[in-house]
């Protein structure tokens, strides 16, 4: 009997079953191994060439401290702890003084600080540098690289300068004037005071902007204004306006308020750039965040 039964549920089972019904899943196939690179190893470095490499670099912020640097490559096979660095220059009066003494490991740079004169040697207009290490019981003189003409370039401006100067003083008067309204502009504003003197005939030409503030409806500003060193004292406004409302823009600290003046100078032309005092710069940036309304981060001058 038992018997019996277990064969009619098998049949049952298998009455119930159709042609219909879904296979069974296959078995999914295997992925394909995923291979493993092997990494090239890097060649090694050439063997250090028992040199000291010096080159001349200035970023915006060291611009607006009055200094360049000089940047040491230590290609030796040792670390080295300069104890005393100067550079020389025709183009400068009297050797300079390296700052900023460090250790340089071997293969590997370092920059050292070098604060610039106000009095180069304007009848010296070329030349190039040099600097002499000492460390150790070791002096080494080394030809500074200069592609950008960092020197150069500071001790043509500073000449210029000194021969506007000659002329008349110009600044930049501290108070920067607006409404206080979001989106009005203010007025920077150019003091020339003539020295008294005659002398060559000064003209300003043209004043730009900086990545932070800008002129008023045109590119540059254009004062147009002769001077000769006999003239009053004057005022010159230009109105002023933001470059751009994003704090990316106001983290340009170092030339924010650093602004080029191109002038003709005894019918010789020539760029200076005159730039804020730090209480100048203080009230040119808070004007601008006033302009642009609720920026969390403005900061810097110079």
């Amino acid at each position: 009997m038992r018997l019996a039964l277990g064969l009619a549920v098998v049949l049952l089972l298998a009455g119930c079953s159709s042609d219909d019904a879904a296979p069974a899943a296959s078995a999914p196939e295997p992925s394909s191994s995923i291979s493993t690179l092997t990494p090239i190893p890097l060649p090694p470095p050439p063997p250090p060439t028992g040199r000291l490499i010096a080159d001349m670099r200035q970023s915006s912020r060291d611009a607006a401290a009055g200094r360049m640097q000089v940047w040491i490559n230590n290609d030796t096979a040792d670390e080295i702890t300069p104890t005393e660095i100067s550079y020389h220059d025709p183009r400068f009066r009297t050797t300079l003084e390296v700052t900023r003494m460090r250790p340089v490991p071997s293969q590997s740079e370092r920059g050292f600080q070098i604060l610039l004169p106000r009095q180069p040697a304007c009848d010296h207009p070329q030349g190039s540098g040099t600097i002499t290490v000492t460390y150790g019981d070791e002096t080494r003189r080394v030809r500074v690289e200069d592609s950008t003409d960092v020197a150069g370039r500071y001790a043509s401006a500073r000449c210029l300068e000194i021969a506007v100067a000659e002329v008349a003083d110009l600044s930049w008067d501290d108070e920067v004037p607006a409404s206080g309204e979001e989106g009005d502009p203010g007025t920077l504003t150019l003091v020339v005071e003539p020295t008294g003197r005659p002398g060559p005939t000064l003209t300003l030409d043209t004043v730009g902007g900086t990545p932070v503030l800008a002129p008023v409806g045109t590119d540059v500003w254009r004062p147009d204004a002769t001077i000769t060193g006999t003239d009053a004292p004057s005022r010159i406004d230009l109105p002023i306006k933001p470059n751009r409302c994003d704090d990316h823009a106001f983290m340009e600290s170092g030339g924010a308020t650093a602004f080029a003046i191109n002038l003709t100078l005894d019918g010789e032309p020539g760029t200076i750039i005159l730039r804020m005092s730090v209480p100048g710069a203080a009230n040119a940036l808070r004007f601008a965040k006033t302009y642009c309304g609720d920026l969390s981060t403005v900061s810097g001058g110079g």
